[in-house]
């Protein structure tokens, strides 16, 4: 496991794998995961992919979002029933919620796209780009922060 990364290539390869076929959550993890050389199986990103579209198009959190929790989880998450590191993740989890309400207007898939009725046009998807984006930037600051 590295403690720093490129942010910049980080971010171009989250864009990259999402413009490949993967959604917004298996995006964050897949580059953070590759970006931190963290050993973690694709068994993290098929557990992500229910979460695009508001949790499989329920509309409820954006998958992005959801997507970088993980990966707080991962980090800074507890691994054994009542281990009080736990207020540590809930407070990494909330400092990236609270970024992305600020950075969005929203955490809610349904009303972040509320503009783009055709979920497969280019314009919903640059517009999810740019929350892949910012998203995982935003995880991998706090992971590197928190480790360094």
């Amino acid at each position: 496991m590295v403690k720093e990364v490129n942010l910049e290539e980080l971010q171009k390869d989250a864009v990259e794998i999402f413009t490949s076929g993967f959604a917004c959550s298996e995006s964050v993890i897949y580059a953070i995961r590759k970006h931190f050389e963290i050993e973690l199986s694709d068994d993290a990103i098929a557990m992500s992919s229910g979460f695009p579209w508001g949790l499989g198009g329920g509309g409820c959190i954006c998958g992005a979002l959801a997507g970088g929790t993980m990966m707080i989880g991962y980090f800074f998450g507890r691994r054994t029933p009542g281990d009080p590191k736990i207020n540590k993740c809930f407070e990494l989890t909330k400092e990236l919620h609270d970024y992305f309400k600020e950075t969005n207007g929203a955490t809610c898939c349904r009303v972040l796209i509320k503009n783009y009725p055709d979920r497969n046009s280019q314009e919903r998807k640059n517009h999810c780009i740019e929350m892949v984006k910012t998203t995982v930037v935003k995880t991998a600051e706090i992971i590197m922060r928190e480790l360094n």
